[in-house]
């Protein structure tokens, strides 16, 4: 397997589980329920009755999830570290970077309503920045 590849699949990895962790444990706070969050992802593409949907729309859910992470990580690795230096520089800005586009473009755009700003949104916003873009950076720029 190439550096890149081995790189993208460790970083998608790490994220993916980083990321995961902090909206789980922030669901069980919110819902008292950690499948909720996961059915809520797979709402996005399933419409609204995958809330209700179980251990199957709860897996669904994960699986985009880490889909999302893998396309953030690979960004990062082909993207930014090829034009910012430092790029472990530019984690402060990445995470949150990544928040604002999906809450605010691309999940609005696929499920047709406007994003709601909430504390939740905000918490998610600088959560961020420890939990997807410093990840990012240490883990894709790691020496092997």
């Amino acid at each position: 397997m190439t550096s890149a590849a081995n790189r993208l699949l460790v970083t998608g990895l790490v994220i993916g589980i980083c990321d995961g962790l902090f909206a789980t444990v922030q669901s069980l706070v919110v819902n008292h329920s950690a499948s909720r969050v996961w059915q809520g992802v797979a709402a996005v593409l399933l419409g609204p009755s995958a809330v209700g949907g179980g251990i199957r729309t709860t897996l669904i859910g994960i699986l985009m999830h880490f889909a999302v992470a893998y396309f953030w990580s690979a960004a990062f690795i082909f993207g930014v570290m090829r034009f910012w230096r430092p790029p472990w520089s530019f984690a402060i800005v990445y995470g949150p970077f990544i928040w604002l586009v999906m809450s605010l473009g691309v999940i609005p755009l696929l499920v047709h309503r406007p994003p709601a700003i909430t504390p939740r949104w905000w918490v998610q916003l600088v959560g961020h920045i420890f939990f997807v873009g410093l990840p990012i950076v240490v883990t894709a720029t790691r020496k092997p």
